[in-house]
């Protein structure tokens, strides 16, 4: 079967490819903050942008620039953030930005005692630029320093997408209706007219969809893009995820796939943020080595990616970790991609990444001492029954 129409089962419910668009992978803050700049200084009409975290630092610092000299040239500024990645954003710099003619929403501001309600684990996990309508950049990366808040000797490994073509239809309707619906949620009156309507050029030739996950109607689709895309693997599976905790039907196809002779690499964080999380996740690798999957832990900065490649055709970049906060609670986007050109150069970029990780192995990881496979399996089952008390959705 052709690999075009081995791939067509993927696209269902409304993920479907769009054809004719222009991508470029943008890798680490070196090619994501300059790409990004660019294209806020280059706006006429209109720049959207959401984030995660926005931090201050020099990177950011940058970005709030573009955002200020953008409004104050009569460009239509919109900046939405999240209450929890980025409370910590200065009053100040909330004030420059409003003062120049930025709107600025919050995406669930936090309140007291947020931590004690499992609903506030909701978050605007999306990283999204989209300006003009005419060009967006989707990806893992949020406003913050590669090399913030810990100094590694190499940049924070993480990825995003330019995108140019028909498919900023879809990502730019995405973006105006989160907006619409966060305006609305908080009574800002004034916020639902003058969106500019999208325009592309003509000459691309890639096929791509924008998957998003929400609360209403796209609660598993990136999940189901995943599961569906490894249920065809034939000859390779390249993941890259920063948290790695799926369910276990998407474990059960890794094995499934190593069966059958599959070649199945997984890159995750050495170095982490999350030491409880990342005790969650290594409850996992035993019987993934043991099933022939191969499992790298990549050390030589903070790996932050979210992205995949498979046999080589296949390959998406986005938000989204493979972890029940974000396959079943937060906001996310993803770029879903069918094209051997772009599949290439992101297997490239991971290969790069996995010959700088420490491979695990199987027999080791079977010696492991008892105490640490324990200490792993309490925090695997801690982070099960906080998924299901929160009531978020069915995950094993």
């Amino acid at each position: 079967m052709p690999a075009r129409n081995r791939w067509r089962p993927l696209f269902f419910r409304g993920v479907d490819l769009v054809s004719g668009n222009c991508l470029r992978l943008l890798q680490s803050g070196t090619e994501f903050f300059p790409a990004l700049i660019a294209a806020i200084d280059a706006a006429q009409h209109e720049v959207h942008l959401e984030t995660y975290i926005f931090n201050t630092d020099p990177s950011a610092e940058a970005v709030q620039a573009a955002l200020i000299r953008a409004a104050q040239r009569g460009v239509r500024v919109r900046l939405l953030i999240d209450g929890v990645g980025s409370r910590q954003l200065p009053t100040a710099w909330r004030d420059a930005l409003s003062a120049a003619g930025v709107r600025v929403l919050v995406y669930r501001p936090i309140i007291a005692g947020w931590l004690s309600n499992p609903r506030n684990l909701r978050r605007l996990h999306r990283k999204l630029a989209v300006i003009d309508a005419r060009i967006a950049v989707i990806g893992g990366m949020n406003l913050i320093d590669d090399f913030e808040p810990v100094r590694f000797a190499q940049p924070r490994l993480d990825f995003s997408v330019e995108v140019q073509g028909p498919l900023l239809a879809r990502i730019h309707a995405s973006v105006r209706h989160l907006w619409q619906l966060v305006a609305l949620t908080q009574l800002r009156t004034g916020e639902q007219a003058h969106w500019a309507e999208p325009s592309w050029p003509t000459d691309g030739h890639v096929r791509a969809a924008f998957v998003v996950r929400d609360n209403f109607a796209h609660r598993r689709e990136i999940e189901r893009a995943y599961l569906a895309a490894l249920a065809l693997a034939r000859d390779e599976i390249i993941l890259a995820s920063a948290y790695f905790l799926p369910g276990h039907r998407f474990r059960q196809l890794l094995r499934r796939a190593a069966a059958r002779g599959v070649r199945v690499q997984l890159l995750v964080q050495g170095h982490t943020d999350h030491p409880f999380y990342q005790s969650a996740s290594r409850a996992l690798y035993r019987d993934l080595l043991a099933a022939g999957v191969e499992i790298y832990e990549y050390r030589a900065s903070e790996l932050h990616a979210k992205a995949a490649v498979i046999d080589r055709h296949w390959a998406t970049v986005g938000s989204s970790n493979l972890d029940p906060f974000s396959l079943l609670v937060a906001r996310e986007a993803n770029i879903v991609v069918e094209d051997a050109g772009f599949a290439s150069t992101l297997e490239q970029r991971l290969q790069q990444a996995i010959g700088q990780a420490i491979p695990l192995d199987a027999a080791d990881w079977q010696r492991r001492p008892r105490l640490q496979r324990m200490l792993s399996w309490l925090a695997y089952g801690l982070i099960r029954l906080m998924v299901g008390i929160a009531g978020f959705g069915r995950w094993a």
